[in-house]
């Protein structure tokens, strides 16, 4: 048998064996304050938020790593609890900063909320203030460390799930600090931008590199065509920040927002994802028919091609060529959307939405422009954009749906759910189908490759191929993957990578506090988008069609290698 019985408060109650009593008292809703738990993620324990008494023990047990046993007899909110959990708090605000009104977590904070549940209302304990350097040296992240309460939840992450360990703690005692190897500044450090330690962190010693100052000056500059675009995943994740229903798609009316910000022409970045799929399919082909290298592997997320630079140079070559969705719509404005409505592209700003802070870093790269030219000027975040919106004052519920601009507008759902894990697989094998049958798939959902499981693996029959694929999320899985292909393995053909978990749905740049469910949430509604409209495959998009026909003439042709197309470079990285 694996259920033991304990008593919680006096109440007899089943656990099962292995469980710790967290878990335990979540599943009997008796809410217990945390700061350093993260769900799916090994218990550290180690800001005793969760503290609770146990019958028999003199010692009160940090309840996320203290393991059930049978006969256990547990007090969760007894007079001894609430005071420890108390003082827990005022120690942690005695050295904190007194900076809450102009805090980029301010409202959002776990520490305030747990000093409004404990009733803390004055200092009672006057700690040291540790006054650090504020690192602004990464293109995407800052960080605050004055601001940090080691919980070590970034740490965690950064290593259990990224594989990346950009930061830990040094030093001991009172003088701990987590921070980059060697002290260095984020930009020398492994970091890959993802920002899944923004989405965990519980205070502002974590935030996105604000540029919301830089889009609102070329707004207000009379001779800047500023024109902006939103990824595919932005529309599904805005709702419930403005009282609507989770997972409402927003895309009419969050082009009317954009038009009444000021932005000159507004695009849908699922257009150049249907872009990015015809050229990815068409190397995918050719990589198979001509004997090219094999796997190959996605390039939209700008955190995994870091990751790949840093880590796994020689399976650089592996990795597709093509530019990511934001990129290829950038170039596409500034040499092509330009001609057709004789615009200088020099005097085009262009800015980007995405729910992803690694697009601040990709955006800036040196082969992300032509000429000097950049392809995109400034990158800005979900939740820059929610902000941006409640500043000018706009009411979503009362503004009227409006289409994107032409000829970039028009996408296909294949487009769309490239914000999900597993969404640029199933576009690119709906078009690499079509292009080698002649045929359109009987069904276009491909179950196999949907979900938020960190690696999913299907064959795919198309005519005589029998094409193996792997989707991964999160970077660790991906480390996983590359370990087997780089000892041998060949079965697979073609490999997607998104470093956030879930994909572009829980991108570092989404908004905060977002549970589980919010996630899945948001990806359901990708998937319900796809069911409900018709044009379902990349290459049935009349924009596109028009787009090649006009001016890139065909997938993988000089035009498209020229603006479309990219290399990587192996990079340093401190071990």
């Amino acid at each position: 048998m694996n259920e033991i019985t304990i008593e919680i408060n006096g109440k007899k109650v089943i656990a099962l064996k292995g469980e710790n009593l967290l878990e335990v008292l979540k599943r009997n809703n008796i809410e217990v304050p945390t700061l350093c738990h993260l769900k799916g993620l090994f218990p550290s324990g180690a800001c005793r938020m969760c503290v609770v008494e146990v019958e028999g023990r003199r010692n009160l047990v940090a309840s996320c790593s203290e393991p059930v046993m049978e006969g256990m007899k547990i007090h969760s909110h007894s007079p001894r609890i609430i005071n420890a959990r108390k003082t827990i708090v005022e120690l942690l605000l005695s050295n904190h900063p007194d900076d809450c009104l102009y805090c980029e977590r301010n409202g959002n904070c776990e520490l305030q909320n747990l000093a409004e549940l404990m009733h803390v209302r004055e200092r009672k304990i006057a700690g040291k203030k540790n006054k650090y350097r504020i690192d602004v040296s990464s293109p995407s992240l800052v960080r605050d460390p004055s601001k940090c309460i080691l919980c070590g939840r970034c740490v965690r992450v950064c290593e259990e799930i990224e594989g990346v360990s950009a930061i830990d703690f040094t030093y001991r005692g009172s003088k701990t600090i987590i921070a980059p190897a060697f002290h260095k500044g984020l930009n020398l450090s492994s970091c890959v931008n993802c920002g899944q330690c923004i989405l965990v962190c519980p205070t502002g010693a974590l935030k996105e590199k604000s540029y919301l100052d830089e889009v609102r000056n070329a707004l207000n500059q009379k001779d800047l065509f500023t024109v902006v675009q939103y990824a595919p995943s932005i529309t599904v994740s805005l709702a419930e920040e403005f009282g609507l229903e989770p997972g409402t798609d927003m895309n009419g009316v969050l082009n009317a927002a954009l038009r009444k910000i000021g932005f000159k022409a507004v695009f849908d970045t699922s257009f150049s994802a249907d872009l990015t799929i015809m050229e990815e399919s068409a190397e995918l082909i050719d990589r198979i028919t001509n004997g090219g290298v094999l796997p190959m592997i996605t390039s939209c997320c700008p955190a995994w091609v870091k990751y790949a630079e840093q880590f796994y140079p020689d399976l650089l070559p592996n990795i597709s060529t093509c530019k990511s969705p934001q990129q290829m719509m950038g170039a596409i404005i500034k040499h092509y959307y330009a001609m057709v409505e004789n615009l200088d592209p020099q005097k085009i700003y262009s800015v980007s939405i995405m729910p992803c802070t690694a697009k601040k870093f990709e955006h800036t790269r040196e082969e992300q422009q032509r000429q000097g030219l950049p392809d995109v000027d400034v990158a800005i975040t979900t939740r820059e954009l929610i902000k941006l919106i409640k500043m000018h004052g706009i009411n979503l519920k009362e503004l009227e749906p409006e289409l994107a601009d032409s000829p970039l507008g028009s996408r296909s759902t294949a487009g769309k759910i490239f914000g999900a894990s597993g969404g640029v697989m199933e576009a690119a094998i709906r078009t690499a189908y079509y292009r080698l049958t002649g045929k359109e798939l009987v069904s276009f959902k491909i179950p196999a490759v949907r979900g938020l499981q960190g690696r999913k693996e299907t064959r795919i029959e198309i005519g005589s191929l029998n094409l193996g694929v792997a989707v991964v999320n999160g970077l660790q899985n991906a480390r996983l993957l590359l370990e087997e292909i780089r000892k041998g393995r060949n079965d697979i053909q073609f490999i997607e990578v998104m470093a956030c978990p879930g994909g572009c749905i829980n991108g570092g740049g989404q908004p905060i506090g977002m549970k589980e469910e919010n996630i899945k949430t948001r990806m359901n509604a990708l998937y319900k988008i796809d069911e409900s409209e018709t044009i379902k495959a990349s290459h049935q998009n009349p924009y596109i069609i028009e787009l090649y026909n006009k001016f890139l003439k065909k997938p993988l042709s000089h035009k498209s290698h020229e603006l479309l197309h990219t290399r990587y470079q192996p990079r340093n990285v401190i071990k």
